[in-house]
């Protein structure tokens, strides 16, 4: 039977990184994200890197639509075969002070970043649990463990993928379901370009440096062959934490 990654997010940044690196893989890998012009993009990008293409597949999803993932879900399950892994890339950002955040951004953010990995995790519980195998794996932030001023509910968001990963792993463990979260610092990607005081943080990081897409698909990658690791938070960050 052939198994499929499910990368939520996987058109951009930190997640199309993940998609390249599961390409070296036997798996299929599966591209979603709520931008059919950005799966055809990085789809287009993937196949003339080299190969793999015919084990490449992507579909328009909404994280926050449960009915959409389950349809997907089902379609993979159906067309591919068994679901091997899922990561949960899928996320926004906005820089707010609390007292001044409007509402539908508060909405937004904990709507795509939490409920979004809440409603992809519960999709493929079934599957995995049933094949008796199976590895997620969040993408959280530094913010979450740590806070940064003006990201409150940023930071929230990510913090409470922290507490259902930790949850999680012990709900479906017994069931040779794996659960961890990466938690990155400053990834030179889209989102990081936003930040007006990128170089005032690099001061902070110990590495001195931005870290890179590929960092995080390192940990991706490592989180997949370690079949005795469940439960954890693994930080890509450089160092900023220590600081």
């Amino acid at each position: 039977m052939s198994a499929a990654r499910l990368i939520f997010g996987g058109s951009k940044g930190i997640g199309s990184a993940i998609c390249r690196r599961f390409l070296q893989s036997d798996d299929h890998v599966v591209i979603l994200s709520r931008s059919a012009e950005n799966i055809d993009c990085v789809i287009e990008e993937l196949k003339n890197a080299g190969d793999g293409a015919s084990r490449l597949h992507g579909f328009q999803c909404d994280v926050s639509q449960p009915s959409e993932i389950k349809n997907c879900v089902e379609h993979v399950c159906k067309t591919i075969g068994k679901i091997s892994v899922l990561v949960n890339s899928a996320g926004v950002n906005a820089d707010h002070l609390l007292m001044t955040a409007p509402d539908d951004l508060i909405h937004d953010l904990i709507k795509t970043n939490l409920i979004g990995s809440i409603n992809t995790c519960r999709a493929v519980l079934k599957p995995m649990m049933r094949q008796k195998s199976g590895c997620i794996i969040n993408i959280g932030s530094v913010i979450g463990t740590h806070g940064r001023a003006g990201q409150s509910v940023y930071s929230a968001s990510k913090a409470g993928l922290v507490g259902l990963t930790k949850s999680l792993a012990q709900e479906a463990g017994s069931r040779g379901v794996r659960v961890n979260l990466i938690a990155p610092g400053l990834i030179n990607t889209e989102m990081t370009e936003r930040l007006t005081d990128v170089q005032a943080l690099m001061s902070r990081v110990a590495l001195r440096r931005l870290g890179q897409p590929d960092d995080v698909a390192d940990a991706a990658e490592f989180l997949v062959k370690a079949t005795y690791v469940t439960g954890q938070v693994i930080t890509v960050d450089g160092g900023l934490a220590l600081i």
